[in-house]
């Protein structure tokens, strides 16, 4: 799952199994706390026990809605956004009270007379972080028209498309099976670019896509291009945004291949390291003839959909190693419950 769900509309719960949505859990639902605090405490010494009176609830309560939210989010996440953010009011109210009766029960007192401040505190610290969650996600939709419109208009330029078709005329006497091929190729390209930036794709249709990309730029290419893939070990189930890999195929092609005149490799490494999906991409460097800003311009693009979708558990890194430039991006591992 993403931090988005999967489903096209502008509100959605968040991802309970993000760690950035935990941690932001974890500090928004203190922050509120130690304000509490402050407000009915005069000094110092009144706001450390108006804490540890709070914590004495709060902290429980929050670690076991908290798994709770983990364990049910897949159920949650197929839910309509009204009635999955009332089914999240309804668990936090649950285990809220279930502490509250185990604290009287381990005490043998009676029902302690704070409960309802405390079941009134929790509906609003939850009602402020399904705003702020809201927000966040809304906040992020231009990315995600911005992400689309530039996957349509420039990352295929209209020069791939030209140079595209005129390698297919220039085999469609010789060698009309391979023409075919390759303007079959190019029409599934431009069906991917159109699909949703919203909807998660698999690993595999991604690396699928970046082969087709591939063969076509070794139509006007030929020998000048090689390209290493090891994706032995690559978890093909495993759920990415669309349009991740090729775009910086793409830029390895444009910045790293046709500036140079000798043959040139592209290495395309995808492999799984316990929970989390590493992409190495590395391709020949030519400081005196790169454009950086468009390189730039791409880099920028992704990472911002990376944060879309995984939020803090994952980033992209890149820079000059040796004779090639490396980019290396790090993913949670997803998958189609």
């Amino acid at each position: 799952m993403s931090i988005l769900s999967e489903k096209t509309s502008g509100d959605a719960l968040p991802d309970f199994r993000s760690l950035g949505v935990i941690a932001r859990a974890l500090v928004g639902v203190n922050f509120a706390a130690l304000l509490a605090a402050a407000v009915r405490a005069q000094d110092l010494t009144e706001l450390a026990d108006y804490m540890l009176e709070i914590a004495a609830v709060l902290e429980p309560a929050l670690l076991g809605s908290l798994i709770v939210l983990y364990a049910a989010n897949p159920m949650l996440a197929k839910l309509p956004y009204r009635t999955g953010l009332a089914a999240v009011f309804a668990i936090v109210i649950a285990v809220t009270l279930a502490i509250l009766w185990l604290g009287a029960a381990a005490l043998q007192d009676a029902f302690a007379p704070g409960a309802l401040r405390a079941v009134a505190f929790a509906i609003l610290v939850t009602a402020l972080l399904a705003a702020y969650f809201q927000l966040r996600a809304r906040a992020f939709s231009p990315a995600l028209a911005e992400a689309r419109l530039q996957a349509l208009q420039a990352r295929i330029r209209p020069h791939f498309l030209f140079n595209s078709l005129n390698a297919v005329l220039s085999v469609i006497r010789s060698d009309p099976k391979r023409a075919e091929g390759a303007i079959e190729d190019l029409a599934e390209l431009y069906r991917m670019l159109m699909a949703d930036t919203q909807t998660l794709t698999t690993l595999a249709n991604e690396i699928e896509v970046t082969r087709q990309y591939l063969n076509l730029e070794h139509l006007r290419l030929g020998d000048r291009l090689a390209v290493e893939w090891r994706v032995e070990t690559a978890p093909r189930d495993a759920l990415v945004p669309p349009l991740l890999l090729q775009p910086l195929v793409e830029n390895a092609v444009y910045h790293g291949i046709e500036p140079g005149i000798a043959r040139g490799t592209i290495e395309i490494a995808i492999y799984r390291d316990g929970e989390r999906v590493h992409v190495r991409l590395t391709n020949p460097y030519h400081p005196e003839h790169q454009h950086r800003q468009g390189n730039r311009m791409a880099l920028a693009n992704i990472r911002e959909r990376l944060a879309l979708h995984f939020d803090v558990e994952s980033r992209l890194e890149s820079g000059a190693v040796g004779a090639n430039w490396e980019i290396h991006m790090v993913m949670p591992y997803r998958r189609k419950a």
